[in-house]
């Protein structure tokens, strides 16, 4: 008996069906995500460039996808992308990485891209840690949370990614979570589409090292987490200050369209 190839498998390089990530990873699901707007747009996959750096996030597209991509060395995927833009204004650049590599020792070359406006996607994978590498502390880690080098808490403030990127210049924001994979896929469908610099983040669980770490649990356990963290701008607005405060608001945060719904269906 013949088993079912996957619909997005066609968009896969030839024994690349089977994924390195670990159990419980969101990376998967973020990878069919991007697939699925691009499957949903009739777009080809010669028309894009996918860029990457180190960390888990950056395996997302790399290998995998049978298209143009360059895994860069670490922090530097946005400066790449940069040049694959400036170089091939004609093609679609599409950064996928992680927090750590983005928005820590990459952080300046993320500001400058949203301050130039420049048109590329960056879809930022934030699983809060730094996951690859045994589960350090990283610019995103929540103050308090346990991790392999703040093992009494960690002291610092966590980045607000989607403000930082807002205030940087950005005109295309958006954050969902691997909880809400039918409205990220529509944000990265727009993403796509849109003139100057996008970026989407996306909250991800990492149940091997943060979820274990912060006792936030396994996969299923942090998303069911994601679900109640996650309020809509509307949703916001009905919610005192107090009851606002660590919650992840969702959906288009700058420009966009309607993803205004933090209902999963």
């Amino acid at each position: 008996m013949s088993v079912p190839r996957h619909p997005m498998a066609k968009y896969l390089r030839p024994g690349c069906e089977l994924t390195t990530a670990c159990p419980g990873c969101g990376d998967g699901m973020i990878a069919h995500s991007i697939l699925r707007a691009i499957d949903g747009l009739g777009l080809d996959l010669d028309e894009f460039v996918f860029v990457c750096g180190i960390g888990c996030a950056g395996w997302i597209p790399s290998p995998y996808f049978a298209a143009d991509t360059l895994h860069t060395t670490h922090g530097r995927p946005v400066a790449f992308a940069t040049g694959v833009k400036l170089a091939a204004p004609d093609r679609r650049v599409v950064v996928v990485s992680g927090d750590g590599d983005l928005t820590a020792i990459g952080g300046n070359h993320l500001i400058h891209a949203a301050r130039r406006n420049l048109p590329i996607a960056v879809i930022c994978v934030n699983n809060r840690i730094y996951g690859m590498t045994g589960g350090q502390v990283a610019p995103t880690t929540p103050t308090g949370t346990r991790t392999l080098t703040t093992p009494t808490g960690n002291r610092e403030g966590a980045f607000d990614l989607c403000r930082l990127v807002e205030a940087a210049g950005a005109t295309y924001v958006a954050r969902w979570t691997t909880a809400h994979l039918r409205q990220l896929t529509k944000t990265i469908a727009y993403a796509l589409g849109h003139p100057g610099f996008a970026f989407i983040e996306v909250m991800s669980q990492c149940p091997v090292h943060y979820g274990k770490l912060s006792r936030e649990g396994n996969a299923v356990q942090s998303l069911d987490f994601f679900r109640a963290q996650a309020v809509t701008r509307r949703q916001a607005a009905r919610l005192s200050p107090e009851e606002r405060v660590g919650r992840w608001e969702v959906g288009d945060l700058v420009g966009g369209a309607t993803t205004d719904t933090g209902e999963e269906g």
